[in-house]
């Protein structure tokens, strides 16, 4: 799903039921089908992948020898604790788990938020608290992730 852009606001019913916006479900590869993963997130939210996407992401896990850290396998259960596949019906809604909706204190209005090859799933309060920085910080952040891609294009 590499590629996915945009932000929704939407409604969770009472069920749990999360409706998927055409405009979304259009950016979905055609492969991807009716099946996705939905797991927690890092800050109080949930990711939405296709199950090839998670499969990348579990794969990169994978390929991080855990046997003498028990650091890398505590991380390894934690970030696939709770990732459940989801269907997406013919109403073009999936059913978050109430454990996952609980987790990311989703009550009835929501923010989808697309980028790259995830859409995270947040509480709408939550998500505006999280987007809520002032210049300074964002320049900070900005010079903060420049540092980072830096460091990495050196190491390739």
């Amino acid at each position: 799903m590499s590629g996915l852009i945009g932000e929704y606001v939407c409604k969770l019913d009472e069920k749990g039921r999360l409706s998927l916006p055409s405009r979304l479900r259009a950016q979905f590869p055609e492969s991807a089908g009716n099946t996705l993963v939905v797991n927690r997130g890092f800050e109080k939210c949930l990711v939405l992948y296709t199950r090839e996407d998670w499969s990348e992401e579990t794969g990169k896990l994978t390929a991080v020898d855990d046997f003498l850290s028990p650091e890398i396998r505590r991380f390894k259960r934690i970030f696939t604790n709770g990732a459940n596949l989801v269907q997406i019906d013919n109403a073009q809604r999936v059913l978050i788990p109430k454990k996952l909706c609980e987790y990311a204190e989703l009550t009835d209005e929501v923010v989808l938020s697309a980028y790259g090859n995830k859409v995270e799933i947040w509480s709408r309060s939550n998500y505006e608290t999280e987007l809520s920085v002032d210049s300074d910080e964002l320049s900070k952040l900005a010079q903060f992730f420049h540092q980072q891609q830096s460091g990495n294009r050196k190491e390739s």
